[in-house]
């Protein structure tokens, strides 16, 4: 494999090209690494819809050069008319998973950006919103290409998604899916980011495209209404941490899974795994998935309702007793529940130090599918993560926050090295993001470690058990000892590399080049000056 791209002062990276160059573009322009993360989240939400867009939500973790770290909670909550007992009389048994019912929470990205951008000022920052989302507003107007990433993706399999209000007119031809290549334009999207860069991005709520975004949520019969937009407001959070041997890692709290990683990380290294690969290393990670998404299960819900210690849960006591449960040798049966994605994570490191761990989605592919007329926003279906049980850990209730697969991890090493690293992959971020980093902390480079074939623990939608998901090119011999020690396998070829996650990493050390890398199972890459 190459050396990963190196450069002398700032870099990003991000799964589209064109999310990438605009971040450079802002770095070239004097911009700090939250203006350029701002600009790439506005140019990927254009050109990778399949993946994330404007209307859904989104988390920071933000590292200053004199080493704090703050954690942004752009999460959106369930609209007013979102109760349980308001989709059990329309017949409903679970949240439908597309359409109008299922666009039922507050997209919480745009709020995020507002939070950086108003902390990128205090900080000196100085470029104005207009320049930041020009990148993104000229190709919604003028065309992009439809990304090989999303041509990949079948939307006419999915009947509830094409039927989804807005959703062919945005993105199917003549009643098919776009091919890869093919010019897309979407001008309503345009208008509406032209109107928040003369407006500001406070209007995507309290303002003239609020007002729109409420009527048409209004038209098509989503539980959002005008107040929930105007009440919403993204938040400040303390980040959670865990001391590694050699690094101190860091993730964004609940309503996210961040928990779940840094957990995953902590009892990986209690397993005492002499180097990454082999055997030793596939089966202490998958093991200690299992034990850090049953936490999970039960700890991760809205900021406001959680009631587990999340510092307790962190504390090496609780590792210690954790990583004992854990067979060395043998696979523990573990049933999990079934989840998809759609997301990116992008990261930035800019001349001064300040790094950004950054993470947005839709949900599943094209979150609800709903696009909405006025403002072409598609809305994510978020609200699929709350259940109709009361008694619920996760209940649907106005006000309340989803949980979240999102968490946008961040590692600082004792030798000084910082590292901004993450994937998509719903289940599997927490799971990719340990096979990246772990890699990584053994000394590969940034393109080995993402280059490298991945396993993925799971229960796919329709599938009766979970199964330890083997990638294309994975050695043989380790999947030979992973099934003998009864990890049930299943390989999945070449075309299923999305299933194993977008992933990428900045890292910048006190003496040196910033390198840079982005998974080459995504559309994307690393730029930087």
């Amino acid at each position: 494999m190459p050396e990963s791209a190196a450069f002398s002062r700032a870099a990003v990276a991000a799964p589209h090209v064109f999310a990438a160059a605009a971040g450079r573009e802002v770095l070239a322009q004097g911009g700090d690494a939250i203006e350029a993360m701002v600009a790439m989240a506005a140019t990927i939400s254009v050109v990778y819809p399949h993946n994330v867009s404007i209307g859904g939500d989104g988390f920071w973790l933000i590292r200053e050069p004199a080493g704090r770290v703050r954690a942004i909670d752009a999460c959106g909550f369930a609209g007013q008319g979102a109760s349980i007992a308001a989709y059990r009389a329309l017949g409903f048994d679970e949240i439908p998973q597309r359409g109008a019912k299922a666009a039922l929470s507050v997209p919480g990205a745009l709020g995020g950006w507002a939070l950086a951008l108003e902390f990128s000022r205090a900080r000196g920052g100085r470029l104005p919103l207009a320049l930041l989302l020009d990148d993104a507003t000229r190709r919604a107007r003028d065309g992009y290409p439809v990304s090989a990433s999303e041509a990949r993706f079948d939307p006419a399999s999915d009947r509830d998604l094409v039927a989804a209000p807005g959703f062919a007119a945005a993105f199917l031809v003549d009643g098919r899916p776009a091919a890869a290549g093919a010019i897309r334009r979407a001008p309503r999207l345009a208008d509406t980011l032209e109107q928040l860069a003369r407006a500001g991005l406070d209007d995507f709520y309290r303002g003239d495209v609020g007002r729109e975004l409420a009527a048409d949520l209004a038209r098509i019969g989503s539980p959002i209404v005008r107040d929930d937009l105007e009440r919403y407001r993204a938040q400040w959070r303390e980040p959670l941490s865990l001391r590694l041997r050699n690094a101190t890692v860091y993730n964004t709290p609940a309503p996210t899974q961040g928990l779940a990683s840094l957990l995953m990380l902590g009892l990986y290294e209690r397993l005492k795994v002499p180097r990454p690969e082999g055997f030793a290393h596939a089966h202490a990670l998958i093991e200690a998935a299992k034990r850090a998404m049953a936490i999970r299960n039960q700890a991760c819900v809205d900021f406001d309702c959680a009631t587990h210690d999340f510092k307790a849960l962190l504390s090496a006591a609780n590792l210690d007793a954790e990583a004992t449960k854990i067979d060395r040798r043998r696979a523990a049966p573990w049933p999990l529940k079934p989840d998809r994605g759609g997301t990116v994570w992008m990261g930035a490191i800019d001349s001064d130090g300040l790094a950004v761990s950054f993470i947005q989605s839709v949900y599943w592919d094209y979150g609800s599918g709903c696009v909405l007329p006025a403002t072409g926003v598609l809305m994510q279906n978020r609200g699929v993560a709350f259940s109709l049980d009361p008694d619920a850990r996760n209940p649907l209730t106005p006000g309340r926050r989803p949980f979240h697969t999102l968490n946008p991890p961040l590692a600082v090493f004792d030798d000084g090295r910082v590292l901004v690293y993450g994937s998509k992959g719903a289940d599997g971020q927490p799971q990719f993001q340990a096979q990246v980093f772990t890699r990584i902390a053994a000394g590969a480079s940034l393109d080995d470690a993402l280059a490298a074939p991945r396993h993925f623990f799971t229960r796919a939608r329709g599938e009766p058990t979970a199964t330890v998901k083997i990638e294309a090119g994975y050695d043989d011999t380790v999947v030979a000892a992973l099934a003998a020690a009864d990890h049930r396998i299943e390989r999945k070829d070449a075309a299923a590399r999305d299933l194993f996650g977008h992933a990428g990493a900045v890292m910048r050390a006190p003496r040196g080049p910033i390198l840079a890398a982005h998974d080459p199972r995504s559309d994307g890459g690393a730029a930087g000056l």
